[in-house]
């Protein structure tokens, strides 16, 4: 039962991949493209647990929690920059 889920959530998670690289490329603004980008990090971060999973490893848990603190801090540096020119005061 276990491989038909994770192949549920294989097909769900490209759709998601699919329906986000459309909006990328629509978004009216800049501030819905960084939205987007910083939820194909959440859709990458799905991804990479879901190969643990299927691999049956705890490792990638950890490569997602440090990918999800890096997509974090990135998604912050952007909105600073847009906010106020620059990242570092």
């Amino acid at each position: 039962m276990l491989p038909y889920a994770l192949l549920f959530f294989l097909g769900c998670l490209t759709l998601a991949f699919a329906l986000n690289l459309l909006r990328l490329f629509s978004a009216p603004t800049l501030t819905d493209r960084i939205l987007v980008l910083d939820t194909m990090t959440v859709n990458a971060i799905a991804l990479v647990i879901l190969y643990g999973i299927w691999g049956g490893t705890h490792l990638y848990l950890e490569v997602a929690v440090l990918f999800a603190l890096t997509s974090f801090v990135g998604t912050v540096a952007y909105c600073r920059y847009l906010l106020r020119g620059n990242i570092i005061e």
